[in-house]
């Protein structure tokens, strides 16, 4: 039986030339070769070094990496420069000095972009995510911090390169940006940075699978399997105290807010740790279910692979190198009328030398497009229906891109950033304008209130749907359709509408109504599986990975969608299921289990090639992150110890020796750690081109030197909130300031009468009514005033 033709392809008339070499970069050229584009990849002659990378399968022309076939799926390779010329976009993630011609876009991703006083250093996934502040909070309290291996880092910065590459080629103007790994990963810190101002609780570590600021958050036995728990709201720990036969501590008047609960930690879990061996894994998720309760099934690699719930959506397929097949995990933008290609095969090594590059995809009739010399997203207008971090994540990446994002809350239930405590001083005393962290994810926003509840809310978004590009939100799957406003109904009003919608496991499947935060995505990804050292439960890593992976990955869906629409005219639903978003960065370990029937040990600070590789301590209750990448780099890391009889030993000089010794290395190496700074520390080793970093807590960034010095943090003021500072988008004109935080994040309701006056004609008269009756308005009503509605997720 002949297969169905899979449909178009929305990048298959782009050309795209990958230099260079890195996960990052490689991930960002999957997309776009995963969604038609031709990707042409030079190679070394030898090939690129990730070819090494374990596991390896056997091809027929040997060994090589499994890792690597899954990152370069649908492209072509070649070893002798091609014309940049006849390129639409270059990748280049190669030092300055190896850099040739430029294609009309061009995007440069580095570690720490293209100055600053880290521009040089040596880092690895790492010790780049050590200085971004993303691993310092994850470890038993006294450490050291458990430093999450594998290439979560780059993943999401690949993501961030490829949005930023987008929204170039949107515009359709040359342009010549740099991305940051390191900026990129900032924004996975961003929840702890903010936080950890008003609450230092947040700026330390708690001990395994405890997450600040709230509690219970982690992963607890069953008595068969793990049980993912996120606790955030009063009434989903009273949920959660019914749900195990103990009510009564639902009541207690020192556990309504996280912040007590993660005080009393230890007493709370010895109350409810026993009952949860009572039942299953899998018991306890359905009831959890029933209960609207943010749980979730912890698997291990091999029953992830196995479980009918991703299946169904083909959350992974076959990857093919050679003679080698496994499966990999699938992009998660599923685009409903152009979705990506699930299945791939990568190329050998210079596979393609010497071939012409196919001919570009036929011409398609398009609208004149936005291109300008400014922001390139300027002239797009985007409804941002969304609330917590991922959505709004989603819609300030095009926001900072220039795009005009109006958000859309009700005074009955603003976002739940602004805060979630339900007493009636919070209200009055204006508190919700006073979080950080709703400011940091909605600058560069309109905002406007909507109670989508009512009739007359209801029909008035419909009417501002007929004047916008794109709707993104992230309400629980079968909150729109309730209110009659999901993207049929949209759709009609504005036919080809662009809308991303984020269930946590997508609009489809038994799972598709579960409740979910960012940290549940991350224990139903499998990623706790392999997370810390190999005698720690399932660990939880201490910053809700779920929430900005989930973001960026929508903003790329809404840039893939919206360049479809530029050249067709056609709008689309994008079904973005948050947990697959998730697998990528799972892949090292799901590609193991796959290629070779084991996902591998865990092993804590270690890491499979480098040796030694971990944390280490330093004066002041510091940490530094180490990476001994090869031969070279102990050489140099012998020489910054000052210790030439290491560096003699002729059994330490290469890394099967090192392994053989590598606890008493690590000693060593904790020895001479111990006595500095952990600035100085790195100082010294990264002089002698050792990848280091200091393991930043997410508050240390604001004063962080390269972050200061390339003018990451901006100066905002709001109302209510007063002078604060902003992070910077990752990307940036190469060589300029970061793109400008234009205008701070909106306070509830600031721009009712802009935004209704102006796109549907309200006088003064009608929106006077309209806030009498509460339709719209400027003040959040209290909890205790408001009337039940249908939850979000």
């Amino acid at each position: 039986m002949t297969p169905a033709p899979h449909p178009p392809l929305p990048l298959q008339h782009l050309r795209v030339l990958e230099a260079g070499g890195g996960v990052a970069l490689a991930y960002a050229g999957k997309l776009f070769a995963d969604f038609g584009a031709t990707v042409v990849k030079l190679e070394p002659p030898g090939g690129d070094p990730l070819r090494a990378m374990p596991p390896c399968v056997e091809t027929g022309q040997g060994p090589q990496s499994a890792l690597f076939a899954w990152l370069n799926t649908n492209k072509r390779s070649v070893t002798r420069p091609p014309e940049a010329a006849e390129f639409d976009l270059l990748l280049d993630s190669r030092p300055a000095t190896q850099r040739g011609a430029e294609a009309p876009i061009t995007l440069l991703l580095s570690w720490f972009g293209e100055s600053g006083p880290y521009a040089g250093f040596a880092a690895t996934d790492v010790t780049c995510r050590a200085l971004a502040g993303v691993l310092a909070g994850t470890g038993p309290a006294e450490g050291p911090p458990a430093m999450l291996g594998g290439i979560a880092g780059e993943v999401f910065a690949g993501i961030a390169t490829f949005n930023a590459a987008a929204a170039a080629l949107f515009a359709g103007q040359p342009r010549r940006l740099e991305v940051s790994i390191h900026e990129a990963n900032v924004a996975i810190a961003e929840y702890q940075a903010t936080q950890g101002l008003t609450h230092p609780e947040v700026d330390r570590r708690h001990g395994v699978n405890r997450f600040a600021p709230t509690s219970p958050l982690g992963v607890y036995p069953c008595r068969e399997g793990w049980l993912g728990i996120t606790i955030v709201t009063p009434a989903q720990f009273r949920a959660f105290c019914e749900m195990i036969g103990a009510p009564e501590l639902g009541r207690d008047p020192r556990f309504i807010i996280g912040l007590d609960r993660l005080r009393h930690a230890d007493e709370l879990e010895a109350l409810f740790a026993p009952r949860l061996r009572e039942r299953t894994a899998d018991e306890w998720f359905e009831e959890a279910l029933a209960r609207r309760l943010p749980f979730a099934i912890v698997p291990g690699i091999a029953e992830l692979l196995r479980m009918p719930v991703h299946r169904a959506r083909d959350a992974f397929a076959t990857v093919r190198l050679g003679e080698a097949a496994f499966e990999g995990p699938t992009l998660p933008q599923r685009l409903t009328r152009t979705p990506p290609l699930t299945e791939g095969r990568a190329p050998l090594p210079g596979e393609h030398d010497g071939l012409p590059l196919p001919p570009r995809a036929a011409p398609v009739a398009t609208p004149a497009v936005t291109g300008n010399a400014g922001l390139p997203l300027a002239g797009l207008r985007i409804l941002d229906l969304s609330m917590g971090w991922a959505g709004p994540l989603c819609t300030r990446q095009a926001a900072d891109l220039g795009a005009e994002v109006v958000k859309v809350e009700a005074v009955q239930y603003p976002d739940w950033w602004r805060g979630v405590d339900p007493r009636d001083a919070f209200f009055a005393a204006r508190d919700y304008e006073k979080d950080l962290r709703f400011c940091v994810l909605n600058r560069n926003k309109r905002g406007i209130t909507l109670d989508l509840a009512s009739a007359e809310g209801a029909a008035l978004l419909k009417r501002l749907v007929r004047g916008v590009d794109a709707v993104v939100e992230n309400y629980a799957r079968e909150v729109l359709p309730k209110l009659g406003l999901d993207y049929p109904v949209l759709a009609r009003e504005r036919p080809d509408l662009v809308m991303v919608s984020m269930p946590a496991f997508g609009g489809s499947g038994p799972w598709r109504d579960a409740r979910a935060y960012g940290s549940t995505l991350e224990h139903a990804s499998g990623l706790p599986s392999v997370s810390g050292e190999a005698h720690w439960p399932p660990t939880t890593n201490q910053l809700a990975y779920g929430d900005p992976v989930g973001g960026v990955n929508a903003a790329a869906a809404l840039l893939v969608a919206l360049l479809h629409r530029q050249r067709t005219g056609e709008g689309q639903h994008v079904d973005l299921a948050q947990v697959e978003c998730m697998f990528p960065l799972v892949a090292p370990w799901i590609v193991a289990q796959s290629a070779t029937g084991a996902a591998g040990p865990r092993l804590g600070n270690r890491h499979p090639v480098f040796v030694p590789h971990g944390a280490f301590p330093c004066t002041r209750e510091g940490w530094i992150a180490v990476a001994v990448t090869d031969d070279a780099a102990w050489r140099g890391l012998c020489r910054a110890m000052g210790r030439a009889d290491l560096a003699a030993d002729a059994t330490l000089a290469t890394a099967e020796g090192r392994r053989a010794r590598e606890a008493e290395l690590e000693a060593a190496l904790a020895a001479w750690t111990a006595a500095r700074e952990a600035d100085a520390a790195m100082a010294a080793l990264q002089a002698e081109g050792v990848a280091s970093g200091v393991v930043r807590w997410p508050t240390a960034l604001y004063d962080d030197p390269h972050l200061r010095a390339r003018g990451f943090w901006q100066a905002a003021d709001r109302a209510w909130l007063g002078p604060h500072r902003q992070p910077s988008a990752p990307f940036r004109e190469a060589g300029a300031a970061p793109l400008s935080v234009r205008h701070p994040a909106p306070t509830l309701g600031e721009h009712n009468g802009a935004v209704l006056g102006e796109m549907l004609g309200l006088g003064t008269g009608e929106l006077a009514r309209l806030e009498a009756s509460r339709v719209i308005g400027t003040e959040a009503i209290p909890t205790s005033a408001r009337r039940p509605r249908a939850g979000a997720a």
